[in-house]
C-alpha cells in the first residue's frame, strides 16, 4: 500500500469584526498577519531609508574629485550596499512565512507560497476634492465632507482587509468606487496634486504618483494576494477545503493576469507584465498540487489503473513548477523574485517528478499480469504512460515477462530516489527552506519511502543491467485555468451621487455656473417643451416666452425648481414641479454645457526610490494648426511612458491646467464612457 498526502489540520478563524469597523476590516485584530504586515511597513521604511542614504551615496562619490573622500564614500556605499541587502532578505523571509500565512500542518503536507499585500500611505483627499467640487461644479463643498470622509474611511479600511470573501469584497468595493472618483475628479486634462504613494511587495521600494490609475492597479494586486492568502489558509484536510484552495488559487491567477492585461505599463517590480506572468504562473501551479492533493485525499489504493492515474497526475504538477522554475530563473524577473520561491518551485519540481516515479515503479513491481487480467486494458494505460517505450520493450511483452516488468519498475524507483536527493539538496541550499521543519519531513519521508522501495528488489549487477526509466507523460483529469474577475457582481453605490448624473456631471464636461431663471408660465403654458432623462433640458424654446426673456436658452439642463435639485427627476417628474409652482412664478436654475475642446499638458512624474526610467508622461497632442475650428479633436493618447511635444503649450506639473471654454453647444450630447472603463484596454497607457 502506497502513502498518500495527508492534508493539514483545521485551523480555527481569525477573530471576526466586532461591528465597529466596516465589514470585511477590523485592524484591531491582533492576528499574527497583522502582526506581520507591521513588521512588512516598518521594513519598508528602513529600505527606504537605505535606499536614500545609497542615492545620496552615489551622487557624492559622482561628485567628488578627492581621492581619500572617494575611497570613504565607497567604504560607506558598501556598508549601505550590505545593509540593504539584508533588509531585502528579512522582507523576503516574511514573504516566505509558513507559521503565519498557513494553517499548522500535523502531517506531512508541502507549503504553499502566498503574496503579501502591497502597503501605502496615507491620502488625504478632502481639501483636493473640496477645491473641485467648488471650483469644477460650482457647489458648496461642505455639502459633501461625510462623503469624502466615506471615502477616506473605506481606503483606510482596505489597508487591513480580513482574509475571507468579506476581505475580497472590501478591496472589490473600494476598486469600483475608483471608477466613479475618477470620472468625478480626475479630468485628463490636468493633475489633483493627490500623491499616491505605494510599497512593492517584493523589494520594498515605494512608488509615488499623481495618478489614481497606480491607486487602482495596487488595489487589484491587494486583491490577487488576498485570494492567494485564502487559499494557504483552507483546510486541506478536507474535500471542501481542497477545492476551495484551488478555486482561491484560480481566482488569484485570474486577478493577476487582468492587472497585467490592464495595466501594462506599471512603474513597481512587482506588478511588472514579467513578474505578473511568473505570478500567475505559480498561482496555477499551486491550483494543480491541490488538484492532486484532492485525488490522493481519500488514499491511494495499490491498484494499477489508480497507480496509472496518480503517476500521471504527479508528473503534471512536476511539470508545471518545472516550467515555473524556469520562468523564474528569467532575467528580469530573477533579480527581484525571492530566492526562496525559486528554490521552493525547484524543490516541488523534482519532489512531485519523484513521486511519479515512485508510483510508476509500484504499479510495475508489484502488479503481475495474472490470468483472466483485462490484457488489452493494460496495455493501453502503460503505453499511455510513456511516450515511447524503452528500446527493445513493448507494453504487452513487458507486461507478460515478469523480468522487463521489474527491471522497468527498479529503473523508475532509482529514478525516484534521484529526483528526491535532488529535492532535498535544492532545499538544504536555502536559508528559508532549511528553517521549514513541516518541508524538512515531506521530503524526508518520500525519500525513504523510495529508497525503500528500490532497496527491496536491488541486485548487485542494477549499475550494468537497468535500463534508463523513459518520462512519465503528464495527464490530470482536471486542468486548471484562470477565473477572470467578475467586479460587477459587487454593488457600489456613487457616494457623490448628489453631483448629478454621471453622463453629464463628470470631470469630463464643463458647463456654465448655475443661473437663476425667473419666469412666470402664461396661461399655464411655459414656452418650452422638455426632454432627455436626468437631468432633463429645455426643448423647443419660444424666444419670445417668459422663460427666454429671463436668460433661458434652448438646450440648458434644469438643476435646481424652487431650491429643490431635480438632477435625477425625470421629465414627467419635473413637468409636474414647473406646473405646480402657480401664479407665484418659477425659480429654476439652469446650466449649460461648453464646448470642451482644448486641453494641455498632462505630466505625471513617478517617484520611485532606487528604480531607473520611471519618470513618465500622458501626453495629449493638440493641434494648433485650425484654432478656430469648434470641432477640434484631441490626437490619440501616447504611452504613458512616452515623452510627447506641444508648442507654445509648456506648462509646468505644479501649475493649475484649467481647460479653456469654447462655444457652447447644448444640442451636442457626448457620450460619457462608463466609470468602469479603464477595465478596458485605454488603461493600458498607464
Amino acid at each position: 500500500m502506497t502513502d498518500a498526502l495527508l492534508p493539514a489540520a483545521p485551523q480555527p478563524l481569525e477573530k471576526e469584526s466586532d461591528g465597529y469597523f466596516r465589514k470585511g476590516c477590523n485592524p484591531l485584530a491582533q492576528t499574527g498577519r497583522s502582526r506581520l504586515q507591521n513588521q512588512r511597513a516598518a521594513l519598508n521604511q528602513q529600505i527606504l531609508k537605505a535606499v536614500r542614504m545609497r542615492t545620496g551615496a552615489e551622487n557624492l562619490l559622482k561628485a567628488a574629485t578627492n581621492h581619500k573622500v572617494r575611497e570613504q564614500v565607497r567604504l560607506e556605499l558598501s556598508f549601505v550596499n550590505s545593509d540593504l541587502q539584508m533588509l531585502k532578505e528579512e522582507l523576503e523571509g516574511l514573504n516566505i512565512s509558513v507559521g503565519v500565512y498557513q494553517s499548522t500542518e500535523e502531517a506531512f503536507t508541502v507549503p504553499l507560497i502566498p503574496l503579501g499585500l502591497k502597503e501605502t500611505k496615507d491620502v488625504d483627499f478632502s481639501v483636493v476634492l473640496k477645491d473641485f467640487i467648488l471650483e469644477h461644479y460650482s457647489e458648496d463643498s461642505s455639502l459633501y465632507e461625510d462623503e469624502i470622509a466615506d471615502l477616506m474611511d473605506l481606503r483606510q479600511a482596505c489597508r487591513t482587509p480580513s482574509r475571507d470573501e468579506a476581505g475580497v469584497e472590501l478591496l472589490t468595493t473600494y476598486f469600483n468606487q475608483l471608477g466613479f472618483v475618477e470620472s468625478r475628479f480626475f479630468p485628463p486634462t490636468r493633475q489633483m496634486g493627490i500623491l499616491f504613494t505605494w510599497y512593492d511587495s517584493l523589494t520594498g521600494v515605494p512608488v509615488s504618483q499623481q495618478n489614481l490609475l497606480l491607486e487602482k492597479a495596487s488595489i487589484l494586486f491587494n486583491i490577487g494576494a488576498l485570494y492567494t492568502q485564502i487559499g494557504t489558509r483552507c483546510n486541506r484536510r478536507t474535500q471542501a477545503g481542497l477545492e476551495g484552495a484551488v478555486d482561491a488559487f484560480q481566482r488569484a491567477a485570474g486577478v493577476l493576469n487582468h492587472l497585467k492585461e490592464t495595466f501594462t505599463h506599471t512603474p513597481s517590480y512587482d506588478m511588472s507584465p514579467a513578474m505578473l506572468s511568473v505570478l500567475v504562473k505559480m498561482m496555477l501551479a499551486q491550483a494543480q498540487e491541490n488538484v492532486f492533493e484532492k485525488i490522493c485525499l481519500p488514499g491511494i489504493q495499490n491498484e494499477f489503473f489508480t497507480l496509472v492515474k496518480v503517476a500521471q497526475e504527479a508528473a503534471k504538477v512536476g511539470e508545471v513548477y518545472r516550467q515555473l522554475h524556469t520562468a523564474m530563473s528569467q532575467a528580469p524577473v530573477k533579480e527581484n523574485i525571492p530566492y526562496s520561491w525559486a528554490s521552493l518551485a525547484c524543490v516541488k519540481a523534482h519532489h512531485y517528478g519523484a513521486l511519479a516515479h515512485y508510483f510508476a515503479a509500484t504499479l510495475l513491481i508489484d502488479h503481475q499480469l495474472k490470468p483472466g487480467a483485462d490484457e488489452d486494458h493494460q496495455e493501453k494505460c502503460l503505453s499511455q504512460l510513456y511516450d515511447h517505450m524503452p528500446e527493445g520493450l513493448t507494453p504487452l511483452a513487458t507486461l507478460k515477462n515478469g523480468h522487463q516488468r521489474r527491471q522497468l519498475g527498479k529503473s523508475h524507483a532509482r529514478r525516484a530516489v534521484a529526483h528526491h536527493e535532488e529535492s532535498v539538496r535544492e532545499a538544504s541550499l536555502c536559508n528559508k527552506l532549511r528553517n521549514i521543519e513541516v518541508l524538512r519531513e515531506v521530503l524526508s519521508v518520500a525519500h525513504q519511502r523510495s529508497r525503500l522501495k528500490y532497496a527491496q528488489h536491488q541486485e548487485d549487477d542494477d549499475l550494468l543491467t537497468l535500463i534508463e526509466a523513459p518520462d512519465i507523460i503528464s495527464k490530470t483529469e482536471q486542468e486548471v485555468e484562470i477565473i477572470l474577475p467578475q467586479f460587477s457582481k459587487v454593488t457600489v453605490t456613487d457616494f457623490f451621487q448628489k453631483l448629478g448624473p454621471l453622463s453629464v456631471f463628470s470631470a469630463n464636461k464643463r458647463w456654465t455656473p448655475p443661473r437663476s431663471i425667473h419666469f412666470t408660465a402664461e396661461e399655464g403654458d411655459l414656452g418650452f417643451t422638455l426632454r432627455g432623462n436626468s437631468p432633463v433640458q429645455v426643448h423647443f424654446l419660444d424666444p419670445h416666452c417668459s422663460a427666454a426673456l429671463a436668460g433661458a436658452k434652448e438646450g440648458d439642463y434644469i438643476v435646481s425648481i424652487q431650491d429643490a435639485d431635480c438632477k435625477w427627476l425625470t421629465v414627467s417628474e419635473v413637468m409636474r414641479r414647473l406646473k405646480a409652482c402657480g401664479r407665484d412664478g418659477v425659480e429654476m436654475k439652469v446650466v449649460s454645457l461648453l464646448d470642451f475642446t482644448s486641453s494641455m499638458h498632462n505630466k505625471c512624474a513617478t517617484y520611485s526610490v532606487g528604480m531607473q526610467k520611471t519618470y513618465s508622461m500622458i501626453c495629449l497632442a493638440i493641434d494648433d494648426d485650425d484654432k478656430t475650428d469648434k470641432t477640434k479633436k484631441i490626437s490619440k493618447k501616447l504611452s504613458f511612458l512616452s515623452w510627447g511635444t506641444n508648442k507654445n503649450r509648456q506648462k509646468s506639473a505644479s501649475t493649475l491646467c484649467l481647460p479653456s471654454v469654447g462655444v457652447a453647444r447644448p444640442q451636442v450630447k457626448k457620450k460619457l464612457p462608463s466609470p468602469f472603463s479603464l477595465l478596458n484596454s485605454d488603461s493600458s497607457l498607464y
